[in-house]
C-alpha cells in the first residue's frame, strides 16, 4: 500500500512539474503590432476586425492592436514617428510625404486596400448640383482641413480643364460634415463614397448627386496598408503574416458581409448593422475594382502607379519624384492564388 501511494504521489509530482513546460510550448510569444486605422471604426474596415476576432493574426504569431485614426493623411506621420508599425493611409499623400524625405523611405505601402480611391463630392440637387463637376461652379463645399479627397481635387480640375477654385471650400470637421449638408449651410461636401452612408440615412438618395472622382477619369489608387521601415527591415515576416491574415479576412468579408459586420460590432456595439452592411457594399466596389480581376487583391499595376506619382508630383509642384518601388513594396504580398478574386 505504501509503495503504491509513493508511485501515485511521484507521478502527480512529475505531472505537475511537466505541465508548465507543455503550456509554454503550446503558447509561443506573439509579436506585437500596433495598427492605426485611417478614421473611426465602421464597415469600411471590417476585414481587420474579422481577422482579429477569428484569431487570424494570432495564427500568424501576431498580437495586433487596432486604434482609430485621425484621417488617411495622419496615418502616415503616425507610422513614420514609430508610434505605430502599420496602418491604413492614402497612397497619394504617401507619395507627397516621400518626396519631402531623403534616404530610405520611412513608410511604404505593402498592400493596396482600395484599388481605386473612393473619393467623391456629394451635393444637393436642390442647389443645382448634378453629376457634372462643372455644376459645382460658385458653390460652397465642406471638407476637413487636411483630408485626401480635398487634396486630390486639383487632379480632377486638371483632368477636366477647370480652375482649382471652381467652388469655395468651407473647412468643416469630419463629425460636422453631414450636419452642414443637411441644414443647407453648404451645397455639398467631400466624402469617401462609403463614408457618405451616414448622410444617405438622413437625406433621400434621390435628392443628392454623387460626383465620383473616377467618373472624371482620375484613376487613383486609394488607401493602402502601410508599414514602417523599421518593421519591414527588422521583421518582414510579421508584415507578411499580417497581410496573409488580412487578405484572408477580406475574401471572407466579401463572401459573408454579415459575419464581417458582426465582428466589427464586437468592437463598436453602437454600429447599426444595416447601415454598415450598406457601407461595406460600397467599400468592396472600390477594393475589388478594375485591376483586381487581372492581378488580384492588394497589388498594383506599375504603370498606373507611375502615372499617379507623375500626377501628384506635377499637381503639387513637388521638388523630387519618388520611385514607385519605394512607394509600393510588393515583396511581402500573399500568394497570387490567395489574392485572386473568388467568384
Amino acid at each position: 500500500m505504501q509503495r503504491r501511494h509513493f508511485i501515485a504521489t511521484s507521478a502527480a509530482t512529475v505531472s505537475a512539474l511537466a505541465a508548465p513546460t507543455v503550456w509554454s510550448q503550446a503558447t509561443p510569444k506573439l509579436t506585437p503590432v500596433k495598427f492605426t486605422l485611417d478614421f473611426r471604426i465602421t464597415g469600411q474596415t471590417s476585414p481587420f476586425f474579422l481577422a482579429l476576432s477569428k484569431g487570424y493574426y494570432k495564427d500568424e504569431g501576431l498580437d495586433v492592436s487596432i486604434d482609430v485614426g485621425a484621417g488617411s493623411v495622419a496615418s502616415i506621420t503616425r507610422i513614420a514617428s514609430g508610434v505605430y508599425q502599420m496602418g491604413l493611409g492614402d497612397i497619394s499623400s504617401l507619395i507627397e510625404f516621400q518626396a519631402a524625405q531623403t534616404g530610405t523611405p520611412l513608410v511604404q505601402a505593402v498592400y493596396q486596400y482600395y484599388n481605386r480611391a473612393p473619393f467623391a463630392i456629394i451635393g444637393r440637387k436642390d442647389r443645382g448640383i448634378t453629376t457634372d463637376f462643372r455644376s459645382l461652379e460658385g458653390k460652397k463645399i465642406a471638407a476637413a482641413a487636411v483630408e485626401s479627397t480635398r487634396r486630390a481635387w486639383p487632379m480632377v480640375a486638371r483632368k477636366l480643364r477647370v480652375k482649382d477654385d471652381l467652388f469655395q471650400w468651407s473647412t468643416t470637421d469630419f463629425a460636422s460634415r453631414d450636419n452642414v449638408v443637411v441644414r443647407g449651410d453648404v451645397d455639398g461636401a467631400t466624402y469617401f463614397h462609403d463614408s457618405a452612408v451616414s448622410l444617405f440615412a438622413r437625406m433621400k438618395l434621390d435628392d443628392l448627386s454623387i460626383l465620383e472622382y473616377t467618373s472624371a477619369g482620375v484613376n487613383l489608387y486609394g488607401n493602402a496598408i502601410l508599414a514602417s521601415n523599421g518593421i519591414i527591415t527588422q521583421n518582414p515576416g510579421a508584415v507578411a503574416g499580417f497581410l496573409r491574415a488580412t487578405n484572408r479576412a477580406i475574401q471572407e468579408s466579401m463572401a459573408d458581409p454579415a459575419a464581417a459586420i458582426a465582428a466589427t460590432r464586437l468592437r463598436e456595439p453602437i454600429l447599426n448593422e444595416a447601415v454598415e452592411l450598406e457601407r461595406w457594399r460600397i467599400t468592396q466596389r472600390y477594393i475589388a475594382a478594375q485591376d483586381t480581376r487581372s492581378h488580384g487583391l492588394g497589388d498594383v499595376f506599375k504603370r498606373t502607379l507611375e502615372q499617379q506619382v507623375d500626377e501628384v508630383v506635377e499637381v503639387f509642384g513637388l521638388k523630387s519624384r519618388p520611385g514607385v518601388e519605394g512607394v509600393f513594396n510588393r515583396a511581402m504580398l500573399p500568394t497570387a492564388n490567395s489574392r485572386a478574386l473568388k467568384a
